[in-house]
């Protein structure tokens, strides 16, 4: 396993990337798959360090999967034994939460070691619970990070998220969907990869309306009965990493196998920063010239359709070749400015206070940085593609958790990139 990459930067990124599967839709897809009465077929799975723990986590807890392909899986959960998920895997994704609604969903029960993931501030499950107990969850313990909840029956209800929560958005989606009667999700989260889950369930012979939007509804169904296919939505996340990396290096980079209306966020700012942005059907291309520079811009994360927080870091790391003064302002997480000081290691000029980042633009020299967390890591690597010199980068374990085959992507569209 590789410890470190060590790139050698400015060489223009150029030509062709395919998209993975979305990690964070198929982190929901596969708990929700646990909530079938069935097998079902999932197809456009990320090759991803998250994706492989989750799947040995089901496997422990008795599920049989059957690889049919490099990203396609079965998935059979009628063999599952247990609703007590308390093995020390759990604890190493934060995806793993998601089996506390779908447990409580299928077996009216559940204990669930507390998940880890990025480390990047305080991730309180109180907006699950809340969900929970408002349909029937009455029974809760918490003892030596295993959180146990019972449920005599599950009835739908009305559930108001006070913030906007993709997590207790997908949990208690999972464990409404066999309810009895109607559940209402109010303020519920837009994400994409919301989205992605209701469909899944859809198909599996659930009824979920309203996703995508701030109130879902939810008919809850005693058996799903699976025996289908689908098919993971293009990563997001991973897209726009790319489409970053591409203005970062003065390249010409297309992006194949995205949904292009997910991306708009980017679009418009890579836009207004300069960038030569073309929208195909399914793919996105970003250029900027040789000898070209960006200019800076003001961001601010929000929940979708605003600017994701994921791609705040690589973003970031962008701003810090840009012409002038730009503004990062974090609004989601209170503590996601962890890295920036190992941009600052490369020469980056930015100054924090609280949630706002200001960075002046300068010129980035390689030297050893480290990747505190998944995006963060890919923030590394994007300094290092834009860097004089030669970046080495540490942990990047943590990157792997979320990049299918990042190493022989970048390789093949001309970074000078290699594993160590």
């Amino acid at each position: 396993m590789a410890n470190t990459y060590i790139i050698k930067g400015k060489n223009p990124l150029q030509g062709e990337v395919q998209i993975s599967g979305s990690k964070n839709a198929a982190l929901g897809i596969i708990a929700a798959a646990m909530v079938v009465d069935g097998p079902s077929v999932i197809e456009n799975l990320p090759k991803i360090k998250d994706i492989k723990i989750l799947l040995e986590i089901c496997q422990e807890l008795g599920a049989k999967i059957e690889w049919l392909s490099e990203n396609s899986i079965r998935f059979d959960p009628t063999t599952v034994n247990t609703y007590q998920a308390i093995s020390k895997k759990v604890s190493k994704i934060r995806g793993s939460y998601y089996l506390l609604g779908a447990f409580l969903g299928k077996y009216h029960k559940v204990s669930l070691l507390m998940p880890g993931g990025c480390d990047f501030g305080a991730r309180p499950i109180d907006l699950h619970i809340k969900g929970f107990q408002a349909l029937g969850g009455d029974e809760l313990k918490d003892e030596d990070g295993v959180i146990s909840i019972k449920a005599g029956r599950l009835r739908g209800a009305g559930v108001f998220l006070d913030t906007v929560s993709v997590g207790a958005t997908i949990n208690i989606m999972l464990a409404a969907v066999k309810a009895e009667g109607i559940t209402v999700i109010n303020n519920a989260a837009k994400e994409p990869h919301i989205v992605d889950v209701a469909n899944f369930l859809n198909t599996m012979g659930a009824n979920i309306r309203g996703a995508g939007t701030d109130v879902i509804k939810i008919t809850g169904k005693p058996y799903l009965a699976a025996n289908r296919s689908y098919t993971i939505i293009p990563d997001q996340i991973e897209a726009g990493t790319y489409m970053i990396m591409a203005a970062m290096t003065n390249g010409d980079l297309t992006c194949k196998n995205l949904i292009p209306k997910h991306m708009e966020p980017l679009t418009a700012k890579l836009i207004e920063m300069g960038a030569i942005v073309e929208e195909g059907a399914d793919s996105i291309r970003v250029m900027l010239m040789p000898g070209e520079k960006l200019k800076a811009a003001s961001f601010k994360t929000m929940p979708y359709p605003g600017f994701p927080t994921d791609l705040q870091p690589q973003t970031t790391a962008l701003l810090t070749v840009a012409n002038g003064t730009g503004r990062m302002i974090e609004s989601v997480w209170e503590n996601r400015f962890q890295y920036i000081k190992e941009l600052q290691a490369m020469g980056a000029n930015i100054v924090t206070s609280g949630r706002l980042a200001v960075v002046q633009g300068a010129e980035l020299q390689g030297t050893t940085v480290f990747a505190r967390d998944l995006r963060a890591g890919a923030a590394m690597v994007t300094a290092g593609l834009g860097a004089e010199g030669e970046t080495i980068v540490t942990n990047v374990y943590a990157i792997e958790r979320g990049y299918e085959d990042f190493v022989e992507k970048l390789l093949a569209v001309g970074a000078d990139i290699r594993e160590e």
